[in-house]
């Protein structure tokens, strides 16, 4: 029962269609479930199909599984379950007892063979375990199957067929064996005997011989065709592969903008190092079918084929798995990690080094062109190699670049008004890596996303404005680092909510209110009816003009908010107490009719960086009118939190729409203000700071 029990935690991973190849309808799983221990007792290997003697025994085993099906019929307290199986047992009572004993032998071959390939093919298999006993190996009680890893189905259906070629092969070296055997029995007829009429057992005999030559020749071309079809295969299931491993790159550039990104790299490698194994067996069949032959050169597309395959897999398994910074300072630690995605699989003794150098946009773009191999220097890293490590835990090999700095950089000729915070850089990492079983080492190489690389910290915002801009609106498989000039600002509207949620840090958005008034002040259009769903954000728009009548950029100024937000008010963000991004018109519209004394919180449009109460008061005519009082900017929340300077001022009572805002800030407000005014230990009273609006009523 050793094998079933090793093989119920694989058939949980099989797809239905190899499954149904694995166990056909003349001998169904669960037959093979609940015999498990009775069928691997048995002598089915002993038995030979064409041998005649041997129907008895084949009928003595077909009546035993219908016994035993039928015992466990009789022993099932589900009633349902019990008809299954005296179902199960009359069928195998009409089923020719050689053919069922075949049927079981070769089920019996196919597991074994599976089970070898997904130890030396895939060299690992991670099944789930199904949760709790179960009649059968793949339970109907409606709860949901645990989700298979990528690429699972396609190398099942891989294994499968190398494990058909396989057995074409032992077949056919049976029937070559066994036509040996016939005709070194086959002795010359004498004269006499050639003058008489034929013997009919050499005639029987050599009948047969045409028939296991003919069952050869069937299978030689079966195994052909099978090996053509596999090496067909391999090369769409490699296809998505590396298109996948293209994808998880993307997304990882697009987590910089708060795009959603699994960084789990390891299903990523089991696929490869599994596709190298059918790689490796592919090409060992392709060898051995030369020889059966007596010449490789009729399969020698193949092997090309095959070759060229493995040199691209190799070639595409490095991977950045820890990006560097975008936004890098000269002489200005940092750290990233490479991975190498077939490191199980790297041949044993001389450590593999990763090298690393700086390179330019137009490099970067010429390194899949011929002789495009970055030469020359245009920066000097400092730590700029690191050798290739095998961690036993998680499996990975990781080359771990923990202090590198980039010490100077050379700039390109800028074109018109270009800054150098608009130039893009990567850093390249190449290695020669060997693998187990091929014949000699492969230049592999893999460059991170673009840097920017600055002198100053004052250029930090300027870079940051360009690294957004690629990563927001690149393209896909795009020619490095290609960007367009011009954005729709569905796109662009899209991606300050989403940068703006992972800066901050939270999951409420910016709604369409605030959305508006960015769409307003990126475009300099102040009518708040104004409908900028059709409008192109330029380049330029975003962060190379000034705002009118401001001495800095859309992207410093929406920045600045960011960061603000981020270090001092994302708790009130989060729990909607501050309104946000509001133009001065549209908030007159929604307080023009609200009490004396109601408030709201809006990010200013004046100043980088600043939160602004606005406030409805009593106007000198008697009317109502609203006041925004002078922003609170990083440094003023540094000295005196928001909540109590909101508490401070006792003009302002409800938060817009109409909340009392002890109420809503209570929680805000610090504890040493809420009590009595005690010493402290040296017998001082405190002193506190308190917010005052000059001229407030």
């Amino acid at each position: 029962m050793a094998q079933w029990e090793q093989m119920k935690l694989l058939v949980q991973q099989l797809s239905n269609q190899v499954l149904n190849e694995l166990y056909p309808a003349l001998f169904p799983m669960d037959v093979r479930h609940y015999l498990a221990t009775w069928i691997e007792e048995q002598p089915w290997e002993g038995l030979d199909a064409d041998n005649l003697e041997q129907e008895r025994q084949a009928q003595i085993l077909r009546d035993q599984i219908v016994v035993l099906l039928m015992e466990q019929a009789n022993q099932h307290q589900n009633v349902l379950e019990r008809l299954r199986l005296q179902d199960f047992s009359r069928k195998m009572s009409m089923v020719v007892p050689m053919t069922l004993v075949q049927t079981v032998r070769d089920m019996l071959r196919k597991e074994r063979q599976f089970l070898s390939m997904t130890a030396s093919v895939i060299g690992h298999y991670h099944p789930t375990p199904s949760q709790g006993p179960s009649p059968s190996p793949r339970p109907s009680n409606g709860m949901p199957t645990p989700t298979r890893p990528e690429g699972t189905q396609d190398m099942d259906n891989l294994v499968l067929k190398v494990l058909e070629i396989r057995e074409c092969r032992q077949n056919m070296h049976q029937l070559q064996e066994e036509v040996n055997w016939e005709r070194q029995n086959d002795s010359m007829p004498s004269p006499m005997q050639a003058s008489c009429e034929p013997d009919p057992k050499q005639l029987e005999k050599q009948k047969h011989i045409q028939t296991l030559e003919y069952k050869y020749r069937d299978f030689g071309k079966k195994r052909v065709q099978l090996l053509q079809e596999t090496i067909g295969n391999l090369q769409e299931v490699q296809k998505r592969l590396i298109q996948r491993t293209k994808d998880w790159r993307w997304e990882q550039h697009q987590a910089t903008i708060g795009g959603p990104f699994d960084e789990n790299l390891g299903p990523l490698q089991t696929w490869y190092e599994q596709l190298l194994g059918v790689n490796v067996q592919l090409r060992q069949e392709v060898i051995l079918v030369g020889q059966d032959h007596g010449s490789a050169e009729p399969f020698a597309d193949m092997q090309e084929r095959l070759v060229m395959l493995l040199k691209t897999l190799i070639q595409s398994s490095m991977v950045v798995d820890k990006q560097p910074p975008q936004v890098i300072k000269t002489q200005s630690k940092f750290s990233t990690t490479v991975r190498y995605l077939l490191g199980e699989k790297v041949a044993a003794g001389k450590p593999i080094l990763i090298r690393a150098q700086i390179i330019t946009e137009m490099q970067a773009r010429n390194l899949g062109q011929p002789g495009g191999i970055a030469t020359e220097n245009v920066g000097e890293l400092i730590n700029s190699t690191a050798i290739l490590e095998h961690n036993q835990s998680s499996k990975s090999m990781c080359a771990n670049f923990r202090n590198m700095s980039i010490k100077k950089i050379k700039r390109a000729d800028r074109k018109g008004s270009e800054s150098v915070t608009e130039e893009k850089f990567a850093i390249l990492f190449t290695a020669e890596i060997a693998i187990t079983g091929c014949d000699h080492a492969y230049s592999v190489q893999t460059i991170t996303l673009p840097v920017v690389v600055i002198v100053h910290g004052s250029q930090d915002n300027n870079a940051m404005a360009t690294i957004v801009w690629d990563c927001a609106f690149s393209e896909p498989n795009r020619i490095p680092f290609v960007v367009p000039e011009r954005v729709p600002w569905t796109q662009m509207r899209l991606t300050l909510s989403r940068k703006f949620m992972a800066e901050v840090g939270t999951q409420r958005c910016l709604d369409d209110n605030n959305l508006h008034f960015l769409a307003q002040k990126i475009f300099n259009k102040p009518d708040i009816s104004e409908d900028f769903s059709n409008l192109l954000v330029t380049w330029s728009q975003f962060n190379k003009e000034v705002l009118p009548g401001r001495p800095f950029t859309f992207w410093q100024w929406f920045d600045g908010v960011m960061e603000l937000t981020k270090k001092h008010l994302a708790r009130y963000w989060t729990d909607g107490l501050i309104f946000g991004f509001i133009g001065k018109q549209h908030l007159h519209v929604i307080l023009q009719n609200k009490p004396n004394g109601t408030f709201l919180l809006r990010f200013s449009d004046s100043e980088i960086g600043g939160i602004t109460i606005a406030y409805v008061t009593q106007a000198e005519n008697g009317g109502r009118r609203i006041q925004n009082i002078q922003p609170f900017t990083k440094r003023d929340l540094e000295i005196r939190c928001l909540g109590d300077r909101i508490r401070d001022l006792e003009f302002i009572t409800h938060v817009y729409p109409d909340m009392p805002k002890n109420d809503v800030f209570g929680q805000y407000y610090s504890a040493d203000m809420l009590g009595p005014i005690q010493p402290n230990t040296e017998g001082y009273l405190p002193a506190t700071i308190t917010t005052t609006v000059m001229g407030a009523v």
